[in-house]
């Protein structure tokens, strides 16, 4: 039971820390006194650890089946990681008017919207699909409760944002995102550069080999 009730604990402050920055006001409030610099820092400092503990919970709540362990599933993640990867780099590298990660340069063109015509939100989509993944593999109660949060937070952020950003955008909203999705099977257009390509694969390596020293256990089948 005490590794349930560490589990919950968790849980809840995970939700918790989460839930409460986003509220408006009290974003605004903690960013007037803190300073917009040191609140991000302490905000993203926190989420580390109460994200670490999270997993850390889950991996130690009493095993209880949900999804059974299929060999095949172990795969799942393998090929579904460069993926995310891929999606991650690409989101990260442009200029992204509809949700939070881009950092790119150059202004977005919507007739060449290029990773956004897969989707608008591609941190969020990569969050999703890493989510899915380790859900499928990781079967007991506590990572399907830990995963299936993640990916529900990630499609439930994904339609937030956009009615958020639709409003805050009036009419540039309808022209900037009409050849964008919020997630779909569409192919990018242009299909980003080689090098984030190159970029995505080596980020996917270094995850690979850091997964067993880090989490514990090795990600290959």
């Amino acid at each position: 039971m005490l590794g349930w009730a560490l589990f919950l604990a968790a849980l809840i402050t995970f939700l918790l820390t989460h839930a409460i920055p986003a509220r408006p006001a009290m974003r605004g409030r903690l960013i007037e006194m803190m300073g917009r610099k040191r609140y991000f820092a302490a905000y993203s400092a926190l989420s580390l650890l109460v994200l670490g503990w999270l997993i850390v919970a889950a991996a130690q709540a009493p095993y209880v089946e949900v999804i059974p362990p299929f060999a095949v599933l172990r795969w799942v993640p393998l090929l579904v990681m460069p993926v995310v990867c891929w999606l991650a780099v690409a989101g990260l590298t442009i200029q992204n008017p509809f949700s939070f990660g881009g950092l790119g340069h150059q202004r977005f063109d919507p007739e060449k919207p290029g990773i956004l015509r897969t989707t608008r939100h591609p941190l969020l989509a990569a969050l999703m699909l890493w989510a899915l993944a380790h859900l499928l593999a990781n079967g007991s109660l506590s990572h399907v409760i830990l995963f299936g949060l993640f990916a529900g937070f990630a499609a439930w952020g994904m339609a937030l944002i956009d009615r958020r950003k639709a409003r805050d955008m009036g009419i540039e909203w309808t022209r900037l995102s009409r050849n964008t999705s919020r997630f779909s099977l569409r192919a990018p257009t242009p299909w980003p550069s080689l090098w984030i390509g190159i970029l995505a694969l080596s980020v996917f390596v270094v995850l690979l080999h850091l997964h067993a020293p880090v989490i514990g256990l090795s990600p290959l089948p």
